[in-house]
């Protein structure tokens, strides 16, 4: 039997100049540190290995480690991947154009490796039409050097409708991880939080014959582990790496060293949270809220969407009658955020990336609640750029251009907003020093004119006002008690929305610190249901 176990700094030797790695992790979740760690050094004092090709599905840092490590110009001459919110150190290479650089939508990375698994040239889809994906816009490319090469995605026709087309992207090594590995290879993930899109990774660089290499805690002996428990078979797996300092490099989570909880083993009384204060992010995730139902299935975006509709579920004690899912591939229980987005308390399930994306895309998500950084006339939304920042879309473009139903949840404006809230009514104290609503937004992450097509429910949601996307455009609908519409809102805008004939007050309930009666609007739906 071939011999699979090897120190880090034996597997790095071998990879060479101009390769493409891929690695698997979310946040940094899955993260090969010991491995990342190596070939940064490896780098620093010899330059080797260099100009190389970065493939990556989800966000894979945590403003530190996980691709942090690799962030060094000359060492990553090309990178593909989703997000890059929680890597400074990337994001400057990037706005610096010292790296070409291509966004990619996360689910179309994921399903992508699991098409050159199987042979395919490439995965198509429609996500991504309307959007800075589409070529006719910016195919991906997301500075300068990445503009002067060659896209990754085409616009194809298929039964005379459009579609986009993901190329394919030879692999020449992938770092997946698991948490116990026998002398085969065989691979199980018990302490894993998240399952990923390992097994697709590890297939797609197979299938080019290109090494597969898999970190993990444990190094048992061939024929313990129990069958049903492999994850990754040893038919798949070149190298074994065991991590070295676990504590350090095999950290389950950013914030955590390991946790049964998330890895599902076992589950945890939830201790009742003391009830936010009533901050302009409350009032925005409290209207947000009136637009759930029972049994409906919910996808949690980060920031306001993340940090609030939890929360408020809770304290309207209908947390337990929703089903929150996150893109990670968690099912069920109470999400996290912060470095640790993608983890869930309590999951019902926990299945793999792509698997997820499935869903999502084929439109099994009820609401989904993101944020949103930019808004014009037509609907249109950007996440993905900021000035010259660039984040990156994450899964962002498959879940908003396929829920039934979008809520955009976000300030009005944006640096130093200050709002007073008495006696059930909002009063704009001083304004923003950056307008939300503007002409044009600087990239589009959703597309208005995609979803007028598809007919689908858009709300924008602010703590002074709400918007409906028509198909007239962005309609203003409701206004918060206490606000003025010329003052508070047209003026505060680049634009002049488009006043809805039935102009509405928001409830004002939203704006005491009492409970809304959320579980009572429940019972009310659920009998219009049944």
């Amino acid at each position: 039997m071939h011999k699979k176990k090897m120190d880090p700094s034996t597997v790095v030797s071998m990879i060479q100049d101009y390769s493409t790695l891929a690695v698997c992790g979310f946040t940094l979740m899955g993260a090969c540190e010991t491995l990342l760690r190596e070939i940064e050094a490896r780098f620093l004092e010899r330059q080797k290995p260099s100009q190389l090709t970065l493939l990556h599905g989800a966000g894979h840092s945590d403003q530190v480690n996980g691709i942090e490590h690799l962030a060094h110009k000359g060492l990553i001459r090309r990178v593909i991947g989703s997000h890059w919110g929680l890597a400074p150190k990337w994001r400057e290479l990037i706005n610096q154009n010292e790296v070409e650089a291509h966004c990619l939508p996360q689910g179309q990375i994921t399903h992508l490796f699991r098409a050159m698994a199987s042979g395919k040239p490439g995965n198509f889809s429609k996500v991504g039409l309307g959007t800075f994906i589409d070529p006719r816009l910016e195919g991906g490319k997301v500075n300068a050097q990445a503009r002067e090469n060659v896209g990754l995605v085409e616009v194809i026709n298929i039964l005379g409708e459009e579609y986009l087309f993901y190329k394919q992207i030879p692999i020449d090594i992938c770092f997946i991880r698991g948490t116990t590995a026998d002398e085969f290879g065989n691979v199980t993930m018990e302490e894993e939080a998240l399952k990923l899109e390992a097994i697709s990774l590890a297939q797609a660089t197979k299938r080019f014959g290109g090494k597969v290499v898999v970190q993990v805690k444990n190094y048992v002996k061939r024929g313990t582990l129990a069958a049903k428990d492999v994850v990754i078979p040893g038919i798949y797996v070149d190298h074994i790496v065991v991590a070295e300092e676990p504590e350090e490099t095999h950290r389950q989570t950013a914030s955590t060293h390991f946790s049964p909880v998330f890895s599902g083993q076992i589950k945890i009384p939830i201790e009742e949270q003391e009830p936010m204060p009533l901050t302009v992010r409350k009032i925005i995730g409290r209207r947000a809220v009136r637009e759930l139902f029972p049994e409906a299935i919910v996808n949690l975006g980060t920031g306001i969407p993340g940090d609030t509709i939890g929360p408020i579920s809770s304290e309207e004690d209908v947390l337990h009658e929703i089903n929150l899912t996150i893109e990670s591939g968690a099912i069920g229980g109470v999400p996290t955020g912060g470095t640790d987005f993608g983890l869930t308390i309590n999951a019902d399930a926990i299945i793999e990336h792509p698997y997820q994306f499935d869903f999502y895309s084929g439109r099994g998500v009820d609401i989904t609640f993101m944020g949103c950084a930019e808004v014009d006339i037509l609907g249109n939304v950007n996440v993905s750029r900021f000035g010259t920042r660039t984040v990156g879309c994450g899964g962002f473009i498959e879940i908003t251009q396929n829920a039934r139903k979008v809520i955009f949840c976000s300030t009005f404006t944006a640096g130093g907003l200050e709002i007073e809230i008495k006696n059930g009514e909002l009063n704009v104290k001083k304004d923003g020093k950056f307008k939300k609503f503007i002409n044009d937004v600087n990239q589009i992450t959703f597309s208005g004119a995609i979803a007028n097509a598809k007919k689908q429910e858009v709300l924008y949601v602010t703590e002074r006002a709400v918007f409906e996307l028509k198909d007239e455009g962005l309609t203003l609908i409701e206004m918060a008690p206490g606000v003025d519409l010329e003052k508070d809102i047209v003026a505060q805008m680049d634009f002049r929305p488009i006043i809805s004939s039935d102009l509405k007050k928001m409830d004002s309930s939203i704006f005491l610190e009492e409970a809304m009666g959320i579980k009572d609007v429940f019972k009310e739906k659920r009998s219009l249901h049944y």
